[in-house]
């Protein structure tokens, strides 16, 4: 059997992140890698994160299982950190899963299990990962664009103009903010026409959202998938806390399922306990018991939200540096899409070839497809990217 299995491709960034660490140059820089970093180099235990540690390591008192949804308590504070008071809480079954990637592998298991016929439709670009997951459960698969590669910015009228052949019951898999891997988000105006068009197909809405908190603010990065909790009968939510907690490794996410009425909700809520069983019985607990914690206590959530802000406005003040940067050595405006973005990542426009020459003549490592990860840089490497760009004709 085992010698008879089909070799895998190797994963594209791991490899990447292979090759950064075996080049020897000393002034490499690593824009490729999807993880926050400080000036330093570093992802940072957050300190609200290792105060609510401190605590549930002197009161935690057993290491058994809670249950197949995960914490309540969790999931109550996870749906209130994402919807507030959008949609009643009677429509709304919540199950923890291990990290966004698990919430969006059980979302399209739901979609499976409940209607193998419905097509998922993904923008293009997208994650990777939603692709890679779609592909290997056999699920039905539409893309739709998203992403102008000459304006750098979302490419709406197509976006909606592919998404009215979606049909009832199809999922659309959307990204709540921050989009990976452009950093191009849409508009206000933008949600309030996609939500008037998903409610006329009839086709549900799946938001993946990675990254609330790490672009315009925790409020700010839910308007989407408020609004749409606020107007779609029907409705999936994939969240994650690796990023805003900065917890990648303890596992921490939850899928929202928002159902029609009160009535649907309890079949809907023992949907996803029977799911979980099935592919990893009860899910991590202690990534989410500290973000539990950190939500349910007003002190750490203040200190919490105010490191959050401290990271998004970092981050927003390198995408600054580096328009200006690039400002002043092309002698035009064409990058100022950087200031436009948010989140972690943009996707600057490069070809494969001087995404290449990038790599071997400057040492700067970020992926094919030219996103470069604006977490990876620092004030002192903002000019030397900025003039390799310009080195390589971007």
């Amino acid at each position: 059997m085992l010698t008879d299995l089909t070799p895998q491709p190797p994963d594209k960034i791991l490899r990447l992140m292979a090759m950064f660490r075996d080049d020897p140059r000393t002034d490499k820089i690593d824009l490729g890698v999807g993880v926050y970093k400080n000036a330093e180099g570093v992802t940072p235990v957050m300190r609200a994160v290792k105060a609510a540690e401190r605590r549930l390591a002197e009161a935690q008192e057993t290491k058994a299982y809670t249950n197949l949804s995960g914490d309540p308590a969790f999931c109550r504070a996870m749906r209130d950190l994402l919807l507030k008071d959008s949609v009643g809480e009677e429509r709304v079954a919540i199950a923890a899963t291990p990290g966004g990637t698990g919430a969006i592998r059980q979302g399209l298991e739901l979609m499976r299990y409940a209607d193998l016929a419905a097509t998922a439709w993904f923008s293009s670009p997208t994650w990777p990962n939603h692709l890679t997951i779609a592909r290997y459960l056999g699920v039905p698969m539409r893309e739709y664009r998203y992403f102008d590669n000459a304006t750098r910015d979302v490419e709406f009228d197509g976006m909606i103009e592919d998404l009215k052949g979606a049909s009832s019951g199809d999922l659309v898999v959307l990204h709540g903010c921050c989009h990976n891997p452009t950093g191009a988000n849409l508009t206000a105006d933008q949600w309030e026409t996609l939500a008037e068009l998903l409610t006329k197909t009839g086709a549900i809405p799946f938001i993946d959202i990675a990254y609330q908190g790490f672009g315009d603010g925790l409020d700010e990065d839910a308007f989407g998938t408020r609004l749409l909790a606020s107007q779609m009968p029907e409705m999936l939510i994939a969240a994650s806390c690796s990023k805003n907690f900065g917890v990648y490794r303890e596992r921490t996410g939850v899928l929202i399922a928002i159902a029609p009425d009160a009535c649907s909700k309890p079949r809907v809520q023992d949907t996803l306990a029977f799911l979980n069983r099935q592919n990893f019985s009860f899910p991590p607990d202690h990534g989410a018991r500290v973000v539990q914690m950190i939500l349910d206590d007003p002190d750490l959530r203040a200190d919490w939200q105010a490191e959050l802000e401290d990271v998004r406005n970092g981050m927003l003040g390198l995408r600054e540096q580096l328009a200006s940067e690039l400002r002043m050595r092309s002698n035009s405006e064409r990058f100022d899409f950087i200031t436009r973005h948010r989140g972690m990542f943009s996707r600057i426009g490069a070809t494969p070839e001087q995404v290449l020459e990038l790599r071997e003549r400057h040492g700067i490592y970020m992926v094919g497809d030219s996103r470069i990860n604006v977490a990876g840089l620092n004030s002192d490497t903002v000019p030397v990217l900025a003039q390799a760009i310009i080195d390589v004709g971007i």
